[in-house]
């Protein structure tokens, strides 16, 4: 919509796939493996990655009756349930909960992974579900990698947004309060760091939770409880970049997810310039490691040196590289990942109910941390309060 069509990259065909660090040696996932779910009967039976005794209870996804109320309950939960404690440690706790940086004891499953409940209700089985979704799935989806990008990064997206947007956009600038006044003609004030205020008819906080509630606790105190009781943890990316003469490929594949038991400093690795071709000359590696997240926070308190060296020890037990990276950058994210724990979405309906008319809420803290649900619910939000200000037969006037 925004012409940016032909900056879409699709992460390389050629290596799709991942490995997991097991008893310290990285282990591929074996061929027809669709996130945890086993569709391919060799591959996956001739694999180290799951003991005979982990496969057979697998297996036995197929006979284990299905859950079908529409209850939440943690994925950890599912997941034993459904496959057994091995494919929780192996799988599910460093693919699915490494997803969202999450605990897969609290992890809500309604909320992060639906589908899979979905499955079990309509076909008693994961293994079922997945292999009737694979059998109705256009062959050219089922190979198309699911990880995309943009060719000059993420930002390119907001810049050409911006550019596409015909509103009047305030930057540098920091909303300090928000306070309602139903009386008003426009019952919403916002007031600005520069002493500057707002006057709106409605109001859309796209912020972490945390910020709309400290927007929101002078009018609405209860509002604001409710939302500081969604969780958040920090995190921290280190991109680092090597000579390919002294590094080689560390893995033919995208990178490493590493399970909690692991008891490794980092908890994944990416091969970034493996997945998407364009991040660094042919020379040249660029790998990203994930660090923290509620696995282990504590690490956010050291500085960035002991960081980079916390990882360069992982990356030699594990990868073999021993090398020092020509360049480092590490960033972080200090509660920059909502937790979507069991019970999420009822948290949110009650959220919602609190927000009074003309008060909209959008943002990763609520239903999908993905840019594609972050993009519905601004979208969302923007409908309501078009169809409020209509249906209350609102004048919007230029508002400088």
């Amino acid at each position: 919509e925004i012409g940016l069509a032909d900056e879409l990259m699709v992460a390389s065909p050629m290596r799709r796939t991942t490995w997991v660090l097991i008893r310290g040696r990285p282990q591929p996932l074996p061929e027809g493996m669709l996130l945890i779910v086993p569709t391919r009967f060799a591959p996956f039976a001739f694999s180290p990655l799951i003991s005979p005794l982990g496969k057979l209870r697998m297996a036995l996804d197929l006979f284990v009756p299905a859950r079908r109320d529409d209850g939440d309950e943690t994925l950890a939960d599912f997941i034993r349930r459904r496959l057994g404690r091995e494919a929780l440690d192996r799988l599910a706790e460093p693919i699915l909960s490494g997803i969202h940086s999450a605990e897969c004891e609290r992890q809500s499953i309604m909320a992060t992974f639906p589908r899979f409940r979905d499955l079990e209700k309509r076909h008693g089985s994961l293994i079922r579900g997945m292999l009737a979704a694979r059998r109705t799935t256009p062959q050219a989806a089922v190979h198309q990698s699911p990880f995309m990008t943009l060719h000059d990064g993420m930002e390119s997206l907001v810049n050409r947004l911006e550019q596409h947007l015909t509103a009047r956009i305030l930057t540098g600038r920091q909303v300090t309060a928000l306070v309602h006044d139903p009386t008003a003609a426009r019952p919403y004030r916002l007031h600005l760091d520069d002493g500057a205020v707002l006057n709106a008819d409605a109001v859309i906080l796209a912020t972490p939770s945390y910020a709309a509630a400290d927007l929101v606790v002078g009018s609405f105190p209860a509002l604001a409880n409710a939302l500081r009781n969604i969780r958040y943890v920090s995190t921290a990316t280190l991109s680092m970049v090597y000579r390919r003469s002294e590094v080689g490929t560390p893995l033919d594949g995208y990178g490493l997810v590493i399970p909690r038991s692991e008891q490794t400093h980092i908890n994944a690795c990416t091969l970034s310039s493996v997945k998407f071709r364009s991040r660094a000359p042919d020379d040249y590696l660029l790998l990203r490691c994930f660090i923290g997240g509620s696995r282990r926070p504590e690490l956010l308190a050291r500085d960035d040196d002991e960081l980079v060296h916390l990882a360069q020890s992982d990356l030699r037990a594990m990868l073999g590289i021993t090398a020092s990276p020509l360049l480092t950058r590490l960033y972080r994210w200090h509660n920059g990942n909502p937790q979507y724990d069991v019970g999420h979405l009822d948290r949110v309906a009650a959220i919602e109910a609190l927000c009074p008319e003309g008060l909209f809420l959008a943002g990763a803290a609520y239903r999908g941390v993905g840019i594609p649900d972050c993009v519905k619910q601004g979208r969302d939000a923007a409908r309501r309060v078009l169809a409020m200000l209509a249906s209350s037969q609102h004048t919007v006037k230029d508002n400088r």
